[in-house]
């Protein structure tokens, strides 16, 4: 059995973003991958192979509270979630790390605070090449550096809506956005600002992915090794149950076991719950790191909403992800609750509505469908989902995930939106042409959209109500740490990737110590 210094299981966000810092250290890592490399493909860019076909989800499937299977939008490659993301890198505001009164509850205060977690931002901002402006968005906690490279400029119809947002006395800003792009000079750019950016993995490999970020550039020194298609199974420990002693894994059609001094696991919020079930033995009867009864428990997603509006003019924009608003982040007059985050998503494609809404345009013609796209002004409204211990991931006989979801929070969601509508007077729109747009591809349970989960395994100081301690080192294994958004104990309503990156890198130089 091959013992290595640290074995990382999982290249996304968090998996990946660790190797990269620790492959300098000269120790002996092991990057354990249940899925391949991404194809380099014609079919990268083309709408109906990724939103119709699902050519890159998994062929997982999970079953949700009632027992109905569904399967979740999950992606296996190097790079994890993070190939097909939309390279959004928020950081959380300052608020979020504290104890926040929300409509329907409290959104708990983090062991840590914005101010240990911010050089860690800045280094993970560093490590994407993260794009953006500092201080325009009133919310924006302080930092410790400019952006690495200045904001993605608006095309003309998004300057337009920036513009007139300004004007009605609002504060849009350009959103912070991970791609490899050289305005300057456009030859010497990676990046071509295409229009198949968001939910499209990049064929041209100029997206700040975990991949490219993170797992490429470790895997240059020769003491880190990368194994794909090596999907973990189960982790064994020492007869006291203190330690991880094997790493159990499926290996081209065998069992292979490894072993390290320590143990990560970066699977995604409910496979790293998954794991950590399937690995219960005699002295961890409920799973590993259980005692407290929370892993799997306080699963979140966010509510979040794709809304399409129709513009009367066209909108010929491609590369739309460039505008962000925060001023209802916390509450408008009238409410005085946190309501979220308004920025832009990738531009409407027709095909796109045939995976979104399969049964409403079947009957559509394609030509319909396309002019409804080339009129359409898309944005995405993201509202924090309250942790719930009853909302969580558990395993069926088969080992199968569960996951059991009641949704909360839906007023500040409504009223996000509804907010929305009111402004679209100032954009050159009419507030009745806002059309909800089913931000989960071709499934119409929403549980299947899981790109932002996060939660299932909490940190904390007490042992008796989170999962990992504020190193995310299991409280009752010596060697063990989770490293991707389980650890959260709460989600705030930006996109999770940029934190997870940031904590990895935190976790990362507490390893080296």
């Amino acid at each position: 059995m091959a013992h290595y210094d640290f074995i990382i299981i999982g290249t996304g966000a968090g998996g990946g973003t660790l190797a990269h810092h620790l492959a300098a250290s000269g120790k002996k890592i092991l990057l354990l991958e249940r899925g391949s490399w991404l194809k380099r493909e014609a079919e990268n860019w083309d709408a109906k192979s990724v939103f119709v076909d699902n050519r890159y989800i998994s062929k997982d499937t999970w079953y949700d509270q009632k027992g109905k299977p569904f399967q979740p939008q999950v992606h296996y490659f190097v790079g994890g979630a993070t190939k097909l993301y939309g390279a959004s890198l928020f950081r959380l505001r300052k608020e979020d790390f504290g104890e926040l009164k929300h409509h329907d509850g409290i959104s708990p205060a983090w062991p840590i605070t914005y101010e240990e977690m911010e050089p860690y931002y800045t280094q993970a901002e560093k490590m994407y090449g993260v794009h953006g402006e500092r201080n325009i968005d009133p919310t924006e906690p302080k930092a410790s550096a400019p952006y690495p490279f200045p904001p993605v400029s608006h095309e003309p119809r998004i300057q337009k809506i920036f513009d007139d947002l300004k004007k009605a006395g609002f504060h849009p800003f350009a959103a912070p956005c991970g791609i490899m792009l050289n305005e300057k000079e456009m030859a010497q750019s990676r990046c071509v600002r295409c229009k198949t950016c968001d939910g499209f993995p990049c064929l041209v490999q100029a997206k700040s992915d975990a991949e490219m970020a993170g797992v490429r550039p470790a895997l240059e020194k020769e003491n880190v090794t990368l194994l794909t298609d090596a999907h973990v199974t189960k982790l064994n420990t020492s007869s006291d149950g203190k330690t991880v002693t094997e790493v159990v894994v499926q290996l081209e059609g065998k069992t292979e076991t490894f072993s390290a001094d320590r143990v990560v696991v970066s699977c995604g919020a409910a496979n790293s719950a998954k794991l950590l079930l399937a690995s219960a033995n005699e002295k961890h009867p409920n799973g590993l790191a259980n005692g407290s009864d929370q892993v799997g428990r306080n699963y979140m997603f966010h509510n979040s909403q794709a809304v399409l509006a129709l513009s009367l003019e066209p909108n010929p924009t491609k590369f739309q992800k460039t505008l962000s608003l925060n001023d209802f982040y916390f509450g408008m007059e009238g409410f005085d609750f946190p309501m979220g985050n308004i920025q832009m998503i990738g531009k409407s494609q027709g095909i796109m509505f045939k995976g979104e809404k399969p049964i409403e345009t079947m009957l559509a013609p394609k030509r319909l469908l396309d002019d409804i796209a080339n009129h359409a002004v898309d944005f995405w409204l993201s509202t924090e989902d309250l942790p719930d211990p009853n909302n969580r991931v558990t395993l069926d006989k088969e080992g199968n995930i569960c996951l059991s979801y009641t949704p909360n929070n839906q007023l500040a969601k409504q009223k996000l939106f509804e907010k929305l509508k009111s402004m679209l007077s100032h954009l050159g729109m009419h507030p009745d042409h806002l059309i909800p747009r089913n931000a989960y591809l071709k499934t119409d349970i929403p549980l299947a959209g899981v790109a932002h989960q996060a939660g299932t395994c909490r940190f904390g100081k007490d042992p008796k109500t989170s999962v990992l301690d504020t190193n995310c080192k299991a409280h009752e294994l010596d060697n063990l740490y989770v490293v991707d958004t389980s650890f959260y104990p709460s989600i705030g309503a930006v996109n999770p990737s940029l934190t997870a990156m940031a904590n990895a890198i935190r976790v990362g130089d507490h390893l080296l110590e």
